[in-house]
């Protein structure tokens, strides 16, 4: 099975999409990579589900990459007397650490990490950004503040303080234990929650070594301030639109979306644009024309991938959201000015061997127009840099390494096979020929563009690339 289109599809496993067959359904209409979103359900949910994934993938011969994602902090007040109460506009409201209920002056918060880090003047956020609060006064186990933006507030709504670097890790020790259970089950890549910094990077590579890559979600106006250093650090990026749309105004999302992408791309870093992306197909069968437009100007700006969260977790429409989703891409990359657009915003090649072979690559699937492009990978790099470049050509990329292979679901334009190891370049451009041909990509007399790192095996180190011509 080959996908036609080159950005990929993500989707959320949830109480819709438990069954085997549903899951098979959606990897059917176009889903790509498995989000397992451990805020949610049980590690025993999880690993049944996995356990799914690996069957369909190895019925239809095709890697599928799975992703963890982690919880991460969450910041919530506590409890009211009676579950809730309102605050009024240019009110008072202390917050504490005392764990009794609190009332309409005062309120619990028991996390010491907020209160270190604030200042007189910052704001604080409620409740996803409905109620607004700015520090007064402020001390080790307390805050006064007045309520600029009021309203009902109930129990362990979640607090924002999105102006300000947390002393705090990304990691609990909810995500530690997901961590160890999701990496033992051996998940491909993991998302990692409220990333504020690089050093948020390097905490979770410690524990997670090789065994994965490392997604960093881009949730915090702090991560922006540090977006080169992350991005460096981590292997993909997730553009988390919902909470950065909650600390900061939602018309700086889009400038930001972008920023990002740009940056991944700069980078060769795989990039998926989430949330929000088809709301309303949580409920309806069809999705808004503003929806649609949504996902069509990520594609168009040359994401690797686009995510359904609720769509495909606990909506009503879980098949009829992956098939919109996998429409919507297919028409943006046949309009002739995705090309042009693609190419528009290409990044300058670095002066590195490999981004030498790899720009020379792009020149010559231009100038040849071959079938495909071929990459031969142990660690996934080649393939990374083939994909960095957005040949417009297919990159199917040969590596005999399933960790590798299924990692590769995630990025833009390939078409990973695992195959054996090869021993020399002659048998590596036999290998690229006849998976090619094996694979429907290309036919006898078709030219194809081999890309590879000698030697074999040592990740980093592109630098050959051979024009190879299919047998007839």
């Amino acid at each position: 099975m080959r996908r036609t289109r080159s950005a990929k599809i993500v989707a959320t496993l949830g109480p819709s999409t438990s069954d085997e067959q549903t899951i098979r359904a959606l990897f059917e209409r176009g889903v790509d990579v498995f989000r397992l979103n451990f805020s949610h359900g049980t590690q025993s949910d999880h690993a049944q589900r996995l356990a799914t994934i690996r069957a369909l993938e190895k019925e239809f011969g095709r890697p599928i990459g799975v992703l963890l994602d982690l919880q991460g902090p969450k910041l919530r007040l506590g409890t009211f007397e009676g579950g809730r109460t309102q605050l009024d506009a240019g009110a008072r409201l202390r917050l504490d650490m005392d764990k009794r209920p609190g009332d309409g002056r005062r309120a619990p918060l028991l996390h010491p990490e907020i209160f270190a880090a604030l200042q007189i003047g910052t704001e604080l956020l409620l409740d996803d950004g409905k109620l607004r609060l700015r520090v007064e006064k402020h001390g080790p186990d307390f805050a006064e503040t007045t309520v600029l933006v009021g309203g009902p507030i109930s129990d362990r709504k979640g607090v924002n303080v999105p102006s300000v670097l947390l002393p705090i890790s990304p990691l609990t020790a909810k995500d530690r234990d997901d961590l160890a259970f999701g990496l033992g089950l051996g998940v491909d890549w993991v998302a990692l929650s409220f990333v504020q910094r690089p050093e948020d990077i390097e905490e979770a590579r410690a524990l997670i070594g090789t065994r994965a890559w490392i997604m960093a979600k881009l949730e915090k106006p702090a991560a922006i301030e540090h977006l080169d250093g992350i991005v460096a650090l981590s292997d993909g990026i997730m553009v988390a639109r919902g909470d950065l749309g909650v600390e900061l105004p939602p018309e700086q999302v889009p400038e930001l979306q972008r920023l990002i992408v740009r940056a991944c791309r700069k980078g060769g870093k795989p990039v998926v644009v989430a949330t929000q992306m088809l709301e309303s197909m949580i409920a309806s069968p069809v999705p808004t024309r503003a929806e649609v437009s949504d996902v069509a100007t990520a594609i168009y700006d040359g994401v690797d991938a686009v995510m359904l969260s609720a769509e495909s977790a606990s909506g009503k429409y879980p098949l009829e959201a992956v098939a919109m989703m996998d429409r919507i891409v297919a028409r943006v990359e046949a309009d002739p000015s995705y090309r042009s657009g693609i190419d528009a915003t290409h990044a300058a090649a670095e002066a590195t061997t490999a981004d030498a072979v790899c720009a020379s690559l792009r020149n010559v699937a231009g100038l040849l127009s071959p079938a495909a492009t071929v990459t031969y990978t142990s660690s996934g790099f080649t393939s990374l840099r083939a994909a960095r470049e957005r040949p417009a050509v297919p990159v199917l990329s040969l590596t005999p390494a399933i960790a590798t292979a299924r990692r590769m679901a995630m990025v833009w334009g390939v078409h990973a096979v695992l195959v054996d190891d090869v021993h020399d370049v002659a048998e590596m451009i036999d290998c690229a020929c006849r998976s090619a041909r094996d694979e429907g990509f290309a036919k006898p007399g078709d030219d194809v563009v081999v890309v590879a790192g000698l030697p074999f095996g040592q990740s980093g180190t592109t630098n050959l690339l051979h024009v190879a011509r299919i047998a007839r």
